[in-house]
């Protein structure tokens, strides 16, 4: 059984207090949905961290690339996840080892597994949505 999403109220304020997100498996392709979400991010005011280890120390709209969230200096908001659902446990568990109070799988990204052992961590887990979507919907 699939653990529901938190609601539009607690996405909201988390959305609203947010000021650092991290986009794992962000792409340097402009065409790709992980870019066009981190520009759209950006442009909402967002301070975006592109993490990738095959483009690690790239620029990526403004920022410096890393290969992993252990390497992210300060605090990370929400970590927005564009991996496949296989790939979901280790970003999770890297996802741990850091002070990140939401962690976001986007569309099609569902591993209840994974998600089940960030929300043990004390951590706000939404599956399955675009949060570009989602703040265009809630943060109009």
């Amino acid at each position: 059984m699939t653990t529901p999403n938190p609601d539009d109220a607690t996405i909201r304020e988390a959305l609203s207090r947010a000021g650092t997100i991290a986009v794992v498996g962000i792409s340097d392709r402009p065409g790709r949905p992980s870019h066009k979400v981190a520009a759209y991010l950006k442009d909402a005011g967002y301070r975006i961290i592109p993490v990738n280890p095959l483009l690690a120390g790239k620029e990526i709209l403004g920022e410096r690339c890393v290969a992993s969230l252990g390497e992210i200096d300060g605090g990370v908001d929400i970590v927005d996840v564009f991996r496949r659902a296989e790939a979901v446990p280790g970003v999770i568990e890297d996802a741990l080892r850091i002070p990140a109070p939401l962690l976001w799988f986007q569309l099609g990204i569902v591993n209840e597994e994974a998600a089940d052992r960030a929300r043990a961590a004390g951590r706000t887990v939404v599956q399955d949505r675009c949060i570009q979507i989602e703040h265009a919907r809630l943060l109009p």
